[in-house]
């Protein structure tokens, strides 16, 4: 009510707020947010009575559909499950859920989600349509984007690997340094065996203030041209280094592309030090050279056939403890006992190679000074137990059960020695290994796939 004496008064801000949100929830109620695009209504036997087309398919003649049966207008392998979707609403008036790809009068096709609802037994039910096709495109939007981004992911992976062969095919010592701190991310070959540069490790600490003053320069005019010309540095060995530095910038940070050369060569360098490498390379017992963490600046082809790797630079820069990772056999306990008495002889440990075998190693080590040493060089020799072998010609004989007759050839005698040799060193190894195929494949030196070959071959069953 209006008093006279105080005219229309203005509603308060709370009334204000409860009339918007009923014309709100009114609004909602009127026109949903979400309309069906095609409503089809039908009576209890399937035969469409009514369409109801939304605003965009207005253009569509979907009168036509009046007086036919549901089932013939979708595809012929969707009619039983519109027959499904009509005995479920028909009997139980549950509603069902299912996609068609409709097919409209004007001969144009939308991917449709129909759901139905019941008006009652024999009153028929509701069938609501809704066009996915905007759906249908993420989805395929979706997809050719996984798909690129698939194949941009194998294209970055196959730079990559070139990218590494080029590096470590470089006579060159090439580092990628990040330029917030100076560490190394990445070096080459080349880089770790003659610098000492590996991932983690601080960029030529050791340099004098005066080259240490050349190197910023060079590396401010990277970080304002992108590209830096050589300058020549002295390391503290005596040797000479052109340094060539390249800004390399990505989306998290940026990093110094330094690439190196040898202008001379250490002042300490003993003249046959060419002759002391193919000795190490040569050298029958494994030997690696390792920074004081366990890095491998190092590793002769022996210790590469140890670890069952196939090239030095698949392990440079790789921690030992990979190999040498038994507790209390670890190289950790070796470098150790260097850091306190300097030398290591003749420690047991355990080598654990890449495809599974395990060698025990007497391990000998030494760094390159006391106390604290920088460097650590590790020698390990094979003394796993090995099966005696019958050497003379007469103990083979023996062990293959007697000559065979005269008439038969040298290699008829030869393979019959051999497959009886071969067959007693495996009966043999089952027996000791409790009939375990794995540990007596080990033992024997073969894979268990061979093993396996062998039994079949000897009719033999582990016990």
């Amino acid at each position: 009510m209006v008093y006279p004496s105080l005219g229309a008064q203005k509603p308060s801000a709370s009334e204000g707020s409860q009339r918007e949100g009923r014309n709100a929830r009114v609004g909602m109620i009127d026109e949903p947010a979400d309309k069906p695009d095609i409503t089809l209504t039908l009576d209890r036997d399937g035969v469409i009575r009514n369409v109801a087309p939304s605003d965009d398919l207005e253009d569509e003649a979907l009168e036509r559909w009046r007086g036919r049966r549901w089932g013939e207008i979708v595809p012929p392998q969707l009619v039983g499950r519109v027959a499904q979707a009509m005995e479920a609403s028909r009997r139980s008036g549950e509603s069902l859920c299912f996609r068609v790809q409709q097919l409209l009068p004007s001969g144009r096709e939308l991917p449709v989600e129909y759901t139905t609802v019941s008006l009652g037994k024999d009153a028929g039910f509701v069938a609501i349509g809704r066009n996915l096709q905007n759906v249908s495109d993420l989805q395929s939007r979706l997809v050719d984007a996984q798909k690129a981004r698939e194949q941009d992911f194998w294209r970055l992976r196959d730079i990559e690997r070139r990218y590494r062969a080029v590096l470590d095919a470089s006579n060159e010592a090439v580092a990628l340094v990040r330029a917030s701190n100076l560490r190394v991310v990445e070096a080459n070959v080349a880089a770790a065996r003659q610098l000492g540069l590996l991932p983690g490790a601080e960029f030529l600490p050791e340099l004098s203030a005066r080259d240490r003053k050349a190197l910023d320069g060079a590396l401010e005019v990277a970080r304002s041209q992108e590209r830096a010309p050589n300058i020549a540095l002295h390391l503290p060995n005596g040797s000479q280094w052109s340094l060539r530095a390249s800004l390399v910038t990505s989306d998290a940070d940026a990093f110094y592309l330094l690439q190196m050369s040898a202008l001379s060569a250490p002042t300490e360098t003993a003249p046959d030090s060419d002759n002391l490498e193919q000795i190490l390379h040569r050298l029958p017992d494994a030997f690696v050279i390792v920074d004081r963490e366990g890095a491998l600046i190092k590793a002769n082809p022996t210790f590469l056939d140890l670890a069952q790797v196939g090239v030095e630079s698949a392990v440079i820069g790789q921690n030992l403890k990979r190999w040498l990772s038994h507790p209390g056999e670890d190289f950790s306990v070796v470098a150790g006992l260097v850091q306190r008495h300097g030398a290591v002889r003749m420690m047991r440990c355990r080598l654990e190679g890449e495809l599974g075998s395990v060698t025990q190693v007497e391990i000998s080590a030494v760094g390159d000074r006391t106390p604290a040493p920088k460097t650590i060089g590790l020698v390990m020799r094979d003394v796993s137990p090995r099966e005696s072998r019958p050497e003379r010609v007469s103990e083979i004989v023996d062990l293959a059960g007697g000559l065979a007759p005269p008439k038969d050839s040298l290699e008829a005698v030869v393979q019959a020695a051999v497959e009886t040799i071969e067959r007693r060193y495996i009966e043999e190894a089952l027996e000791k290994t409790g009939g375990n195929r794995t540990l007596a494949a080990r033992r024997l030196g073969l894979s268990r796939q061979t093993l396996h070959v062998k039994l079949n071959k000897y009719k033999l069953d582990p016990p």
